[in-house]
């Protein structure tokens, strides 16, 4: 079976690893659309007509599953996706959002981008759990680029939460479990982190899935030295990477 994974840059690579961890005899194609990033700051239009080319993408290299890996995407033109395309796609936050429920809380955080924070599509859908919604743009091009000051950066999203030791918080871009460590630290207390790769992972390992032999094969629409060195960093298995435009 072959499952297509795809986000604005290096964020998806976190769900694609939790994924690979839970279901590693896949056959894997992941698409990065690092020449547009960030997603976050784009318009519902800009992203239908960027990730329709992504899709079209997939299907073409005939892939029996495609899973946004992109909460900005997810939470703002999923519906849209699966009334235009037939090939079944799952997004990491409806999924994201189930798990809150189940787990019974009182109350949240959701860190994500401005795009998905707009959306409200946490604060809409968890009616009985009071969610507090910060938009992190910055996160994004400190992670991809090292655009910024991460304790400045840090200080300026999470200072209110350290104030009300909230400890039930979404990373709700795929980008921030790259920052949970920095998070949990600069805030000085234990975290109750819902990572929406970890998540999705389970949901799909629920599927039945038809197993075959590993293989894992990467596209971006802009390749650097940077962006290489972040791949290694995240994903510890034999890939090939190439730089294809949509």
């Amino acid at each position: 079976m072959k499952i297509g994974v795809f986000d604005s840059g290096i964020g998806g690579l976190t769900v694609l690893k939790e994924i690979m961890y839970k279901l590693p005899k896949f056959h894997y194609i992941y698409y990065g659309d690092t020449l547009h990033l960030p997603y976050g700051d784009k318009t519902k239009q800009e992203l239908l007509k960027l990730v329709s080319k992504i899709i079209d993408f997939f299907i073409k290299e005939k892939v029996d599953l495609i899973l946004i890996a992109c909460g900005t995407v997810s939470s703002t033109i999923y519906d849209e996706l699966c009334n235009l395309y037939s090939i079944k796609i799952l997004n990491i936050i409806n999924s994201t959002i189930e798990k809150i429920e189940t787990d019974k809380i009182q109350d949240i955080v959701v860190l994500a981008t401005t795009r998905t924070i707009n959306s409200h599509v946490f604060s809409n859908s968890l009616e009985n759990i009071k969610v507090t919604e910060i938009a992190c743009p910055k996160f994004v091009p400190l992670l991809e680029k090292n655009i910024g000051n991460k304790d400045n950066i840090l200080d300026e999203y999470l200072r209110a939460i350290k104030l009300d030791r909230k400890n039930n918080i979404v990373l709700g871009c795929t980008h921030y479990p790259l920052l949970q460590k920095d998070i949990e630290k600069y805030l000085g207390y234990k975290v109750n982190f819902y990572n929406m790769g970890k998540i999705i992972a389970e949901k799909i390992t629920d599927l039945n899935l038809i197993n075959q032999d590993f293989m894992l094969e990467m596209y971006f629409s802009l390749i650097d030295d940077n962006l290489l060195n972040n791949v290694k960093r995240i994903i510890d298995v034999e890939y090939k990477i190439e730089q294809i435009v949509l």
